[in-house]
Formats: structure tokens, sequence, C-alpha cells
């Protein structure tokens, strides 16, 4: 696993993303969402979703050219049909709208449809807070979770992220009501590494440790009961709002030739207007408990990763690696 500089990873992938006619500007959005992945240490979300993204854009799935379209239907929800664009650059269109609306209104919601996969959610709600809104986002994916109780895949991972402004560094927190993300079991079966045994079921419901097993199989819910009831909760709410597919029906955030038809859901909120690092640093100092070094605040861990990773580098998984500079060659 090569470890290789920012700059040098970036300009790679700016060039896969060429040869497939993405606009720079739209290029520099889908880009800097993986990376960001990669810098936080969560590879699942990072480049090895590029080559899957050219694919689909040869194969007429996504849109490398489009923002997407704004309908607002009440003084505060926007529907966006992302004309099929590219996740990051819709949604960070969206997102744009709804900080000028809430600017004005306090509160905004956008429903996404007809978009392509948004990656790690919480690198918009981060971009929010740091400009002093409040934001919620969720999202569903493919079914991939077995409910709490049953064998058989029938939920999306349907993540959920929540920035908040504190008067320093934003709060962030970003997590899957899955146990883990697919991208994670890719990730694994990529690098051959076994996934621990509680994570998984194979495509005949019993427990796995096989990370390609994993893939044809279901991934548990997060907490038992409780990950599956929120879990079950997003999809509801995130499908009926967004008017997308739902279950089984969803496609295309993990293949290459499927129009993806899950949704996005984001709720932004004007302030708050208080300095919160107080509670938060009263938090950092509880004592920890034993096997902890330290009490920290989520989102913190990921932080510091990226700060390391900027000035030592990124590991990059020989086959992402060799994958990217072969779409980059490609571009030249």
């Amino acid at each position: 696993m090569p470890t290789l500089q920012f700059a040098e990873i970036r300009s790679a992938a700016l060039a896969a993303l060429k040869q497939v006619d993405v606009p720079e500007a739209f290029a520099i959005e889908q880009v800097d969402l993986l990376l960001e992945a990669e810098l936080r240490g969560v590879p699942s979300h990072g480049l090895l979703r590029l080559e899957r993204i050219v694919r689909r854009i040869r194969n007429g799935v996504a849109n490398p050219n489009t923002e997407g379209k704004h309908t607002w239907r009440q003084q505060s929800f926007l529907e966006v049909d992302g004309e099929r664009g590219l996740g990051p650059v819709v949604a960070n269109h969206a997102l744009n709208a709804l900080m000028e609306r809430a600017s004005a209104s306090g509160i905004a919601l956008a429903a996404i449809k007809n978009s392509n996969h948004i990656g790690m959610l919480g690198w918009y709600v981060e971009r929010c807070a740091a400009v002093g809104f409040s934001t919620i986002a969720l999202s569903t994916s493919e079914a991939l979770v077995h409910p709490w109780g049953a064998r058989q895949a029938m939920i999306g991972t349907n993540p959920i992220a929540i920035g908040v402004p504190t008067g320093g560094k934003p709060f962030m927190m970003d997590t899957a009501t899955s146990v883990v993300s697919m991208g994670e079991i890719h990730d694994h079966a990529l690098r051959n590494v076994p996934i621990p045994d509680h994570w998984a079921l194979d495509e005949n419901g019993s427990p796995t440790t096989d990370a390609h097993a994993a893939k044809k199989g279901a991934i548990a819910p997060f907490g038992q009961a409780k990950g599956y009831a929120l879990g079950l909760a997003f999809e509801l709410i995130v499908a009926s709002l967004s008017g997308t597919a739902i279950g089984r029906d969803v496609r295309g955030t993990l293949d290459e030739d499927q129009v993806c038809n899950k949704g996005d859901i984001f709720i932004v909120i004007k302030g708050p207007h208080r300095d919160l690092q107080g509670y938060l640093d009263a938090i950092r100092s509880t004592a920890p408990a034993e096997g902890f070094g330290a009490v920290l605040i989520p989102g913190e861990r990921g932080r510091a990763c990226r700060e390391q990773r900027l000035t030592d580098g990124i590991p990059i998984a020989d086959e992402v690696w060799r994958k990217l500079q072969d779409l980059a060659s490609a571009a030249a």
C-alpha cells in the first residue's frame, strides 16, 4: 500500500475525470469529496469509487454537465431534480440555495432525486456549519441491511450527518445506521482482509468474516433493534419527501449502468448564535474510562487523521492506485 502526497493523488484523479469531459469546477468538487474521505481515514467513501463514477458517466447514467434543476414548492421546501448529475455537484448547488433561503427564513429543506452518490455526508454539514448553519443530512442506498431478526437485506445503510456551529471548530457527526457501510466491506474485499464476525451475513443468511461473501449478503444494523428502527425511519422519510425508490427497488450507487434512484435530504437552519465550546471542552476534560486515552468529540479523530495525512501522505490500496493511474494515463 503506497503512501502518496495529496497533490499527486488529486492531480491523477482530476486527470481521470477530464477524460470523460467533466467540467473542471465540477471535477474539483467530486475529487475533493473523495479525497476528504481518504484524508479522514474513510477509504470506503474515497478513491475506490472513482472508477465506478467514470464508468457511470461513460454508460450515460451520470451526467457530468449539470448542477440539477431547482423548484421551490413552498417558501422553505426545495425540490431538486438532479438530472443525473454528479452527487457532490448537485448537493453543493442545493446547499448554496438552502443557505441563502435560510438566511432569510431561518430554515430550509431540500429533497433531492435523480442524482448520483453524494459520498461522505459529513463533508457537507461541516461546510455549512463553518459558515453559521446547523445542518442535517440524510441519504438512502440500495437494500444492504437486514432488519433486526431477519436474514435478508431489505433496508439501506441510510446514513445521517449533523453539523452545528460552535463558536470554534464546527461539531460534525456522520454515521450509517448499519454497523458499517457497504463501501467498507468493498474496501476489505479489495485488500483481502477479513471482516469482524458481527458485521454481516452471507447470501444464505449466515454470519461471515469473508468480505467477498458479505458483498452478496446483508450488513447488520448498528445497535441491533435501535439501528434497525432508525434506518427504517430514515428510509421512509427520505423516500417520501424526495419521491424516490425504496427498499429493494433502489439502484445506482454500487453498479455502473443503472440510473441512480435513491434520495437525499438536507435541512439547513440558521444558527445557533452562541458559544458551545465550553460545553465541548467540559466533555473533553472528563476522565476517560479504562482502555481509553482521552474523551473525544465526534469528528475529532478524523480531523487529526486529516492533518497528519496532509503532512505525511495518504496510504492508498495498491489496486486503487493502479486503477487511478490507468485512468489518468488514458486521459493524457
